[in-house]
């Protein structure tokens, strides 16, 4: 009887380890997967100067959307502060329109400020439809300008897609422990 109890108290302890592994593992890849999207957009020296000159941002390295006339989309990334990692943060993204197909993409949102930030990583925040993202591409990032503390760059992957819709983005944000 004590075996079996003993037995089942490691078989617990055991199990307790395997998911902190897990979870150090995904972490190391989630970070891993942040770091090679900021590099990606750095490939463009307009938005390189952001990274140094923002009070924060928050990286998402892929949120994959899809939709045929209702969409969905969705993710998750890293939030900077000063260039320090503070906190993880989720996407969560419904729209509804003339829309059909799927893609993948990276999107960075920077922060002026710190007011605008600490709105950002306040409570559940909205990216209302009128916000417009610009294209991470050579020559159209150059004018991009801050709305409201806040600028958006997104970065194609794969994917194709018609969309003529309206939609926002909504966010989650959750403090590093």
């Amino acid at each position: 009887m004590k075996a079996l109890k003993l037995l089942a108290v490691v078989g617990v302890i055991a199990l307790a380890g395997f998911v902190r592994v897990g979870a150090q593992e995904k972490n190391a890849k989630d970070a891993q997967e942040v770091t090679a999207a900021i590099t990606n957009f750095k490939t463009d020296a307009d938005i390189a100067k952001w990274f140094n000159t923002a009070y924060g941002y928050a990286v998402f390295p892929s949120i994959t959307k899809a939709a045929v006339v209702v969409g969905g989309a969705g993710g998750s990334g890293r939030v900077f502060e000063k260039g320090a990692y503070v906190g993880d943060v989720k996407v969560s993204q419904a729209s509804i329109g003339a829309s059909l197909g799927g893609e993948s993409f990276a999107e960075v949102i920077f922060f002026e400020t710190k007011a605008a930030l600490d709105k950002f990583k306040g409570s559940e925040w909205e990216m209302a439809a009128g916000m417009s993202a610009v294209a991470a591409t050579s020559g159209k990032s150059k004018d991009a300008k801050y709305t409201d503390g806040v600028a958006v760059f997104t970065q194609a992957k794969k994917g194709l897609m018609a969309d003529v819709s309206v939609g926002g983005q909504k966010f989650k944000y959750t403090p590093k422990k």
